[in-house]
């Protein structure tokens, strides 16, 4: 799961419910357990005070108006539906509460007692909750009652239900600030984390308490200001690097110019100016690498058409041109994407031997620049390190030249602009490398 807010509120819910769960079917159990015990109690009491009404009874004998006479008045003494049944089970006698039971069809399983001459009194036990009797001599909230323990007496499974669901949404309630409390500094400090890693290296997070949390944010604002300041001390290398490499360059090419015009040209001349044009390319990438890795190189984006590019750079560097489509704008920095371009096909130039060829295709995403070679190709396992800055493949010696920068400001002018670059095989042998650019 993506937040852990969430996470930590729902453990804290499931938590929540299994202990409602578990403390729910604990009661119910209990309730069972106790409303059993009171059940065999009750059919106790009916058992004895069968035992004592059976020798008042007629004898098994008598008339059926006797018999009914004497239902009657036990059962209006005791108050209690009764039924005298033969050992066949026809019915001898009833009492008028055991009729009025009967006729509402709230008589079912009576409590029977077996008297000695083999037939059966029959008394009826209390009302289920919700039924009502009926009889106007029976004592108010009869018939309302079940059997329950004390503590549970006028409840019942609905209202256990709600007051579990009631406590339970109160909980759960509740548990939401306490959850999110737990997480909000968690989600600042990532929040700071994604800014500083965005380029931001000024930014710091909130320290409030002193748990854990508190802790890893002072750790971090103190790594974040150790991070600003060495690449601060960084960029002020670099620039002043850059400073005093370029003020001997230049001196060294006035001393050249001048030495050639009073002096004849010396055979290395050639040589040591192709020196002195590496070393200024070699310095300009190196500070641009350098301005795109810290977010220092803002991006001027404009309406870029891709066609005249390619056109343009193809024929600068004599490159053939594949097929292309009437039209593909880019917003893009110029002169960035214009330098990647062409860091692709100086590379294709220099290792590919012949066959060079530039393309332009579509795709859903957007625009794909493919350069293609016919050089030895690029083994797997290094197609990925290429782009990393001053890597150079096994056998490429410094006199090939090159530093290793070159795909490595194209990998960076990329992301720049939100695309990616990769290398791929090329059928027959050799290598294209594809810039792929959004629309």
């Amino acid at each position: 799961m993506r937040y852990l807010w969430l996470r930590i509120y729902l453990a804290l819910v499931a938590v929540l419910l299994v202990f409602a769960l578990g403390l729910g079917f604990l009661v119910h159990r209990q309730w069972n357990v106790e409303r059993e015990q009171a059940q065999q109690a009750f059919d106790d009491r009916l058992s004895a005070m069968a035992e004592l009404l059976a020798p008042s009874l007629p004898a098994s004998d008598a008339p059926p108006a006797e018999m009914q006479r004497a239902l009657h008045r036990w059962g209006q003494q005791l108050r209690a539906p009764l039924a005298l049944e033969a050992a066949d089970g026809t019915r001898l006698a009833t009492s008028q509460r055991y009729e009025r039971r009967e006729a509402v069809g709230a008589a079912e399983a009576p409590f029977v007692h077996a008297l000695p001459d083999g037939r059966r009194l029959l008394v009826l036990r209390p009302l289920r909750a919700g039924w009502r009797s009926g009889d106007p001599q029976d004592p108010p909230g009869a018939g309302r009652r079940p059997p329950l323990p004390p503590y549970l007496l006028g409840t019942g499974v609905p209202a256990l239900i709600v007051l579990g669901l009631m406590l339970f949404a109160a909980v759960a309630f509740a548990a939401w600030p306490v959850a999110r409390k737990l997480t909000g500094r968690l989600e600042a400090l990532k929040r700071g984390v994604e800014q500083f890693g965005a380029g931001q290296l000024s930014q710091r997070v909130p320290v409030e308490g002193r748990d854990e949390v508190a802790q890893l944010a002072a750790s971090f604002n103190n790594a974040a200001t150790r991070i600003e300041q060495l690449v601060s001390s960084h960029r002020s290398l670099l620039a002043n690097a850059s400073h005093e490499l370029r003020s001997p360059l230049a001196r060294l090419r006035m001393a050249l110019a001048i030495r050639g015009e009073g002096l004849a040209a010396h055979p290395l001349d050639g040589e040591v100016e192709r020196n002195l044009k590496e070393l200024d390319a070699l310095i300009d990438e190196v500070l641009l690498a350098s301005r795109l890795d810290a977010g220092a190189q803002p991006l001027t984006r404009q309406p870029l058409d891709l066609v005249g590019l390619c056109a343009e750079l193809a024929a600068q560097q004599g490159v053939e041109l594949g097929d292309m489509p009437r039209e593909a704008l880019v917003q893009a920095d110029d002169r960035l994407l214009r330098r990647a371009l062409r860091n692709l096909l100086e590379n294709a130039l220099r290792y590919g031997r012949d066959g060079q060829r530039l393309e332009l295709t579509a795709t859903l995403a957007g625009w794909e620049l493919r350069v293609l070679d016919h050089g030895p190709g690029i083994p797997l396992a290094l197609r990925q390190r290429i782009f990393e800055p001053f890597f150079r493949l096994p056998g490429h010696a410094e006199m090939a030249g090159g530093v290793g920068l070159g795909l490595a400001l194209v990998a960076q002018i990329a992301s720049a602009h939100g695309g990616t670059v990769r290398v791929e095989e090329r059928p027959g042998g050799g290598s294209v490398f594809v810039l792929s650019l959004p629309r």
